[in-house]
C-alpha cells in the first residue's frame, strides 16, 4: 500500500472501482478499512439510489486527481446472507421482468424494446431499462401506471438506454467472429465513433464490415484510429500527380504505417515507393502541358538573335 507523500507515516486511501450491473461504469470507492479485498469480491456500498451490492471491477493506483473527500467508504465485503440475498433479488428481477413483458403485450406497447429489470439491494427501487429509437412510445404512461399499481411500495423507474448499452448487456460474439464483444468484456465507456475513423484507416466502407452487433458502427474503429490519423500528417493523397524516381505518376494508394506511397506509372504499371522518394506535383497537368507548348517570350528571342 503507497504512502501519502505529504505524511510518510500516513498510507494511501485504497481507492476501487466498483460495478453494479453489466452495463453499468464503475464508481469509485474507498476500501481502506476493508482488509484482504480482490478483484471480484462483492462489496455491500451506500450510493444515491440506495444501498447497492456490487462487485470489484477494478484498483485505482494512482488517486492523486480524484477528490478523496467526496469518495465514500465501503460498508463491507459481502456476507454469506448478503449473497444470498443476492440471488433472491435475481428470482424478483426475472419476475418483473415477466410482469412488464406481459403488461406490454396486453397493452400493445409499440416503439420500446424492453431489456431487463434491476431492483436495489435494499429492494425499494424497481428500474426497467429499454430502449427506443424515439421518445414516441405509444401507450408508455399507461405501462408507467400498471407497473406502479403492482409495486406501490418501491420506487419504479424507467431508464432508457442506447443500443451499444443493450448489446453490452446481452454478450454474445462479436461480428468480428470474436467469442465475446467487446463491450462485454471491457468496455465501460463508449466514445464517439464516426465514419469518418474507418475512412482515415482505408476499411471498407461495406456497413457489414463497419457495424457491430449493435447495429452502430463498430467501438473497435477507435482502437488504432489515432495511430492512424498521425501517421497521415505529411501523406499525399489519392489521385494526386507526384514525381517519383521512375517518373511522374498518380498515387493510387497510400500506406500510412508503413510510409509508402503506391503510384500508377504510365509505363510500368503500379509500383511501391517510401515517402521521401517522393514529390507532390502542385501544378494542374493542363498548366503544366501550357507551359511546355508557350512560346519563349520576346526578351528571350532577342537575346537569341544578339548571340
Amino acid at each position: 500500500m503507497a504512502e501519502n507523500e505529504n505524511n510518510p507515516n500516513e498510507k494511501a486511501p485504497v481507492i476501487i472501482g466498483v460495478r453494479f450491473s453489466k452495463i453499468s461504469k464503475n464508481y469509485n470507492f474507498d476500501a481502506s478499512d476493508i482488509d484482504g479485498i480482490t478483484l471480484g469480491d462483492y462489496v455491500v456500498v451506500q450510493t444515491s439510489r440506495g444501498w447497492q451490492l456490487g462487485v470489484v471491477a477494478e484498483f485505482i493506483g494512482d488517486g492523486s486527481q480524484l477528490e478523496l473527500e467526496k469518495i465514500k467508504k465501503i460498508d463491507r465485503k459481502a456476507t454469506e446472507r448478503d449473497l444470498a440475498k443476492r440471488s433472491e433479488i435475481k428470482d424478483s428481477e426475472q419476475e418483473a421482468s415477466m410482469r412488464i413483458s406481459k403488461w406490454i403485450r396486453e397493452l400493445n406497447v409499440a416503439g420500446m424494446k424492453f431489456i431487463y429489470t434491476e431492483i436495489s439491494f435494499d429492494g425499494n427501487c424497481v428500474t426497467f431499462h429499454y430502449t427506443s429509437e424515439d421518445d414516441k412510445i405509444t401507450n408508455f404512461k399507461k405501462l408507467q401506471d400498471s407497473l406502479k399499481r403492482d409495486y406501490p411500495k418501491q420506487k419504479v423507474n424507467f431508464h432508457k438506454i442506447g443500443p451499444r448499452d443493450a448489446a453490452k448487456y446481452f454478450g454474445g460474439m462479436g461480428a468480428c467472429g470474436l467469442e465475446m464483444r467487446c463491450c462485454a468484456r471491457f468496455l465501460t465507456d463508449f466514445d464517439s465513433i464516426s465514419i469518418r475513423m474507418a475512412k482515415t484507416q482505408g476499411i471498407s466502407l461495406t456497413p457489414t464490415d463497419i457495424t457491430g452487433m449493435c447495429e452502430r458502427l463498430r467501438c473497435c474503429l477507435n482502437y488504432e484510429y489515432c495511430q492512424y490519423r498521425d501517421a497521415m500528417k505529411g501523406m499525399p493523397k489519392k489521385n494526386k500527380r507526384v514525381m517519383t524516381p521512375k517518373g511522374e505518376g498518380k498515387v493510387r494508394d497510400v500506406y500510412p504505417l508503413r510510409k509508402t506511397v503506391l503510384v500508377s506509372l504510365p509505363e510500368t504499371g503500379s509500383k511501391e515507393f517510401p515517402i521521401e522518394e517522393i514529390e507532390v506535383i502542385t501544378a494542374k497537368p493542363e498548366n503544366r502541358q501550357q507551359e511546355r507548348n508557350q512560346p519563349p517570350n520576346n526578351d528571350s528571342q532577342k537575346n537569341n538573335r544578339k548571340k
